[in-house]
């Protein structure tokens, strides 16, 4: 049983993180011959005040 591990910073919208599982789900079946049933797919999102970026917290910095 395949699973895929994914962590990024919080702030995107639920309608893309379902497609995220979705894709990558489908991609790991293609590439593996596993049927999809079999794989998890596990998404965390991470506050960005959690996310540290050359020392500096994501939430801090102006580029982003």
């Amino acid at each position: 049983m395949p699973i895929v591990q994914i962590q990024m910073m919080a702030g995107r919208p639920p309608e893309k993180v379902k497609k995220l599982i979705e894709r990558v789900t489908d991609t790991v079946a293609e590439e593996l011959g596993s049927p999809k049933e079999r794989i998890r797919v596990l998404v965390t999102e991470i506050p960005k005040t959690h996310w540290g970026i050359g020392g500096i917290a994501a939430s801090d910095r102006e580029d982003r």
